[in-house]
């Protein structure tokens, strides 16, 4: 029997959606270590992570950055806020999984 917090419940909704949070926090890894690495760090749009970059490193600034999100993403799972965690989700997959898609592929 596994220790579970007494505030903790069990929600196949709360799985799904800090799945899709997990995969859309690493889909933009990706996307903005790629778009940087070839385009430069000035194609950063987010003056934090771009800031990050300059001081850390491209692929440490980026890692960085997703293990603090996806932590935070993580935190409110265990608090059981899924719904938060799916707007979360849907904002970041417009706000940055899409654009940088649609520009890596525009410019390959």
């Amino acid at each position: 029997m596994r220790f579970r917090p007494p505030f903790v419940t069990k929600s196949a909704f709360g799985d799904t959606v800090i799945v899709l949070f997990l995969l859309a926090q690493a889909a933009d890894g990706v996307m903005t270590y790629v778009g940087v690495t070839t385009m430069g760090l000035g194609i950063e749009a987010n003056p934090l992570l771009a800031s990050l970059m300059a001081y850390a490193g491209q692929g440490a600034g980026v890692a960085i950055a997703k293990m603090v999100a996806g932590g935070l993403g993580i935190s409110l799972h265990l608090l059981g806020v899924h719904r938060i965690i799916a707007v979360l989700t849907a904002i970041y997959l417009v706000g940055a999984v899409l654009p940088w898609a649609s520009l890596l592929l525009t410019t390959w």
